[in-house]
């Protein structure tokens, strides 16, 4: 979640999604990062991620790999 305003957004292009449960499960896992709020969408396989404070690349992909998932790119 944002608790000031953005500074930035990146988006994460996802392998192996398949359902809304993965979905939901890449969201969470994502919006447990302090500073960021992630919205997921299964159709292109991408979760889009704004942030309030700089956020590594590392940390998002360790994110998405801990719901299960492969990050194909940041960017």
């Amino acid at each position: 979640m944002l608790k000031n305003p953005k500074i930035g957004e990146k988006i994460i292009q996802i392998e192996g999604m398949h359902c809304e449960h993965c979905r939901q499960s890449v969201a969470s896992e994502l919006n447990k990062i302090d500073g960021v709020a992630a919205k997921v969408d299964l159709n292109k396989n991408r979760a889009i991620v704004s942030f309030d404070r700089p956020v590594e690349d590392e940390t998002l992909r360790l994110a998405v790999e801990k719901a299960g998932f492969k990050v194909v790119s940041i960017g």
